[in-house]
């Protein structure tokens, strides 16, 4: 109920868009490392699970009281989005669900069947079957997934931005997928961000593209803001000459 006066609020305020994350007990990480430079930076361990935290959860200990199934996660996203579409577009709002993060892992007894690979998004959308219920493309999270996503940052731009249900992107890279990885700047990790920038341009993606999660950069957050966008503005003008000439 709460989250359906969201909606409508967000409407009210011609507000068009916000991101949703169906993740029952929030992001966790474990304790901070470091990537180029000695920046400091979130990481996730799975060997370090009893370090591991997230949305006011510690360890490995059951964040729900007992542990669920994925048919149980399916059944509730389902219901929820039921409740959710015919609010939403009436409101005019649209909602991009981010994918889980890490995606894929068990966490508190939670499983995270839904929004940790192309298959699960796909479903979702199918049962959503909304044009205001798309994708919030956290390009780490898909990163952090890395082959267990089931299709890579490129096709899934293809194939989710040519229907026009990428909404929101956040634009961020690894050192390497689970079981352990490390947030890197944009230009170190170990995926080409180019290629996901020319894919956005190819299928003509005019949402939003914002950094996220970005390392620590000197002793000023501003800096390393600075430095990613202009590394992202200066790719998107390169892709766009090469998209369109």
């Amino acid at each position: 109920a709460e989250y359906l006066e969201h909606i409508r609020n967000l409407g009210q305020a011609d507000i068009p868009y916000t991101t949703y994350a169906h993740m029952a007990n929030s992001v966790w990480s474990t304790p901070p490392e470091q990537t180029r430079g000695g920046s400091r930076a979130r990481a996730f361990d799975l060997a370090r699970i009893e370090e591991a935290s997230g949305g006011g959860f510690k360890g490995s200990g059951l964040t729900h009281g007992r542990e669920y199934s994925e048919e149980e996660l399916w059944d509730n996203f389902a219901s929820f989005i039921a409740e959710v579409v015919p609010v939403a577009e009436e409101a005019g709002v649209r909602i991009g669900i981010h994918p889980d993060d890490p995606p894929g892992v068990k966490l508190g007894g939670v499983p995270r069947p839904i929004f940790s690979s192309f298959d699960g998004y796909q479903r979702a959308m199918d049962i959503a079957d909304s044009p205001n219920v798309g994708l919030c493309l956290c390009i780490g999270c898909w990163l952090e997934g890395g082959e267990a996503m089931g299709k890579g940052v490129v096709e899934t731009i293809h194939h989710f931005g040519g229907q026009g249900k990428i909404f929101k992107v956040h634009y961020r890279n690894v050192d390497r997928p689970l079981p352990h990885f490390v947030e890197t700047f944009v230009d170190d990790g170990y995926f080409d961000m180019y290629e996901a920038m020319k894919a956005l341009e190819e299928v003509g993606y005019n949402g939003t593209l914002i950094p996220d999660h970005i390392p620590q950069m000197g002793d000023d957050d501003r800096l390393g803001t600075a430095y990613t966008l202009a590394y992202m503005r200066a790719l998107q003008q390169r892709a766009a000459n090469e998209v369109h000439g």
